[in-house]
């Protein structure tokens, strides 16, 4: 158990961090049905569109849950997330204090799948799923990928980078048990707590 579980298990209901963050997305991503299979892509910034990478890209797979803390618009959150993610399927259950499920997401064979009794279905889940890809998918890959909507991926050992031109956009600092994601462009910063090892 990590020692910071407890607090994550407060007395309200747990928000999901995705939900937080999609909503700043609206006017700006392709919308259609829950469940759809076509070209699917993210805007990470107002001219650069990142076309989701297929989920063999990832580096490591994961079965595991993820502790969020996060920051955004000078509010805090704290929530949880199930997540489980190889070469065939990236799946995000998002549960509540009490473990019962408030919302799914899937995504494999080029169709990516939302659906939730408590979270509108404005959501864009291209960009949950293009957030998780920086952090955890082959660094080849993503280069390349970035490259062909105009922005730069620059990585050392515990750290990615992805900038357009002299801006850096995103920041992450990865370790065995701690991801750190902070967006400058769109205002947020997430921390995700697991065994990242």
């Amino acid at each position: 158990m990590l020692k910071n579980e407890s607090r994550f298990l407060a007395g309200t209901i747990i928000l999901p961090l995705w939900f937080l963050f999609g909503l700043t997305f609206l006017s700006s991503c392709a919308s259609g049905a829950n469940s759809r299979k076509d070209l699917l892509y993210a805007y990470l910034t107002d001219t650069s569109k990142y076309i989701l990478l297929p989920t063999g890209g990832i580096e490591k797979p994961m079965d595991m849950a993820q502790y969020i803390s996060a920051s955004f618009q000078n509010q805090d959150f704290l929530m949880v997330s199930w997540v489980k993610a190889d070469e065939t399927a990236i799946e995000m259950t998002l549960l509540n204090e009490m473990g019962a499920t408030m919302g799914e997401l899937s995504y494999g064979n080029g169709i990516i799948s939302f659906s939730s009794r408590v979270i509108p279905n404005s959501l864009k889940p291209e960009y949950i799923i293009a957030d998780f890809q920086l952090c955890f998918y082959n660094t080849a890959l993503l280069g390349r990928a970035l490259k062909d909507c105009g922005l730069t991926l620059e990585t050392g050992g515990t750290f990615r980078r992805i900038l357009k031109g002299k801006n850096l956009i995103y920041e992450i600092e990865k370790s065995a048990n701690v991801v750190k994601l902070t967006n400058n462009l769109r205002g947020y910063t997430y921390t995700l707590e697991g065994d990242f090892s």
